[in-house]
């Protein structure tokens, strides 16, 4: 027997669970202060919890990634036995349905919030069809349905600034009376700066390594070695204690500084002033209302504080809401096609971890597979505004970030990889391309200090910039943001669009090939 299940029998009630009422948690609604399990005393509940080898053989899922599902999952069981609820732990390989199947005829119907991924939500449609299982509100999400529909604009489309306006008229939060704190709704202008060493950036906090862990970690080794990523036990918040303890940190060490330094990006801090605990909020364990309650209540600079509540009340809901409204953009809006700007070119291996010869983008890939975390600048200004510019196919992208990051999931990856990072719908969600040359990243990081390129001379970003507007000019045109680029483009001699269009293909030609870009190729 294992650790966990040796633990489990000794917390777990003894009684059969007659007369209680189930309910089924999945692996991101981790939490009892919410939803069904908050709502009776856990002597009337039973508890239902899914391990399946079914999910993580969908995608080759981060290792680090599945360590943190599992022994958070795991932890929860035992909590909650603790707590008096009875518990069910099934493990299988099969799918959630023929998991749930057998169980239902011992317990009756299963009462659960709806799943955030899609994926899960299908593999429970059948049971749900059926009346087996009762889905009801998830809690979890500070926004309605109603609130992002009155939030689309006339032409139809949909913008996080009105829905965020919106949830704060609504909410209060950040408001005195009916303007907004401060006379902004987003002090985003003023949270630019780049970082050179200048406040400390805080270390990451460690936690200790349990025996559930341990017995995790060996489960993720022996059955899926082949999945990418490193594992490390000491970076994993799996309790509800280390959540807790994870959160502290972050209020004590991070938010004073988070919004001035948000979009700054550095070798010598993956987070810089960065939480790190989007992960916790994805997986319940922290829930977004308390987090925003307990910033609220810091004494933070405004630009500070307003930064991170618009992440997580604006950009985390509103991302929801679009994930849910073309259920995964497999249903898009009349006229909005899904790769707008015809981008096929297939990802390569130096995501993977190959080594590219651009120092940003490997210094960015070999963090996500040390750690499974990166933050939001990184992730849109580095993997996916070059993945843009090459031309790389967005679904592709989107996949990968889904199995490369620990607080992935369907519907904050899909919108955000696809809807902002490639543009691939168009001006459906966001004004315009994030795409930038090799001056914002020199400017905004140091990455570009140990780089073979030099970014004011020949780094190959700067002509994929002026080749991603040549050939995208026609999609591009008529959008009021991209006119001043494009005229600029107009400007270019034809000799150094010819030059542009061949450092394009030299690229990809050698990320093809698996090999570096070397400047020698570039000149």
């Amino acid at each position: 027997m294992s650790v966990f299940s040796d633990r489990l029998r000794e917390a777990n009630c003894a009684d059969s669970g007659a007369g209680r009422r189930w309910v089924f948690a999945s692996y991101d609604q981790l939490t009892d202060r919410v939803g069904p399990l908050s709502s009776e005393s856990p002597g009337n509940l039973g508890l239902v919890l899914v391990e399946t080898t079914w999910r993580p053989r969908q995608r080759p899922y981060h290792k680090q990634k599945l360590a943190m599902e599992i022994a958070s999952q795991r932890h929860f069981a035992l909590e909650q036995a603790r707590r008096g609820v009875a518990i069910r732990y099934l493990t299988g390989d099969e799918t959630y349905e023929e998991l749930l199947a057998p169980v239902l005829e011992k317990v009756g119907p299963l009462h659960v919030m709806e799943p955030a991924e899609r994926e899960l939500r299908t593999s429970l449609a059948p049971l749900v069809s059926s009346g087996s299982v009762e889905v009801v509100p998830n809690e979890t999400w500070l926004s309605t349905r109603s609130q992002f529909e009155k939030s689309i604009g006339a032409a139809g489309t949909w913008r996080m600034d009105r829905f965020y306006r919106r949830v704060r008229q609504d909410s209060g939060i950040l408001m005195d009376g009916k303007k907004p704190t401060g006379g902004k709704y987003s002090f985003d202008a003023e949270n630019r700066k780049a970082w050179r060493g200048e406040p400390v950036a805080p270390d990451p906090p460690t936690f200790e390594v349990d025996e559930i862990k341990r017995e995790v970690f060996e489960l993720v080794e022996a059955r899926f070695g082949d999945h990418p990523g490193r594992l490390d036990a000491t970076a994993l918040p799996a309790s509800q204690d280390e959540a807790e303890r994870a959160w502290s940190w972050a209020k004590t060490s991070c938010l004073q500084h988070f919004g001035p330094y948000e979009d700054a990006m550095s070798t010598k801090s993956a987070g810089l002033f960065h939480t790190r605990i989007s992960a916790l909020m994805n997986n319940g364990r922290l829930l977004p209302r308390r987090v925003i309650e307990d910033a609220l209540a810091l004494d933070l600079p405004l630009a500070s504080q307003e930064g991170f509540v618009r992440q997580i009340l604006g950009w985390r809901e509103f991302m929801r809401h679009v994930h849910f409204e073309t259920d995964g953009f497999r249903r898009l809006p009349e006229g909005i096609a899904d790769n707008v700007l015809d981008a096929t070119e297939p990802l390569p291996d130096a995501y993977w971890g190959a080594p590219s010869g651009l120092a940003c983008l490997d210094h960015v890939v070999d963090e996500v597979w040390k750690t499974g975390y990166g933050h939001h600048i990184t992730r849109l200004m580095v993997l996916s505004n070059i993945a843009t510019l090459l031309g790389l196919e967005p679904r592709a992208l989107s996949d990968w970030f889904w199995v490369a990051y620990v607080d992935a999931y369907d519907w904050v990856v899909e919108p955000n990889v696809i809807g902002m990072g490639t543009f691939a719908l168009g001006d459906l969600f966001v004004t315009k391309p994030y795409v930038s040359g090799a001056a914002y990243v020199n400017r905004m990081s140091d990455y570009c200090g140990d780089c073979a390129f030099s970014p004011k001379k020949d780094c190959p970003l700067t002509p994929l910039y002026w080749s991603f507007l040549e050939r995208n000019e026609e999609a591009l045109t008529g959008n009021v943001r991209m006119a001043m680029p494009l005229r600029s483009l107009a400007k270019r001699d034809p000799d150094k669009r010819a030059a542009d269009r061949e450092i394009r293909a030299r690229v990809l030609a050698a990320l093809r090939e698996g090999r570096p870009v070397e400047p020698e190729a570039m000149s």
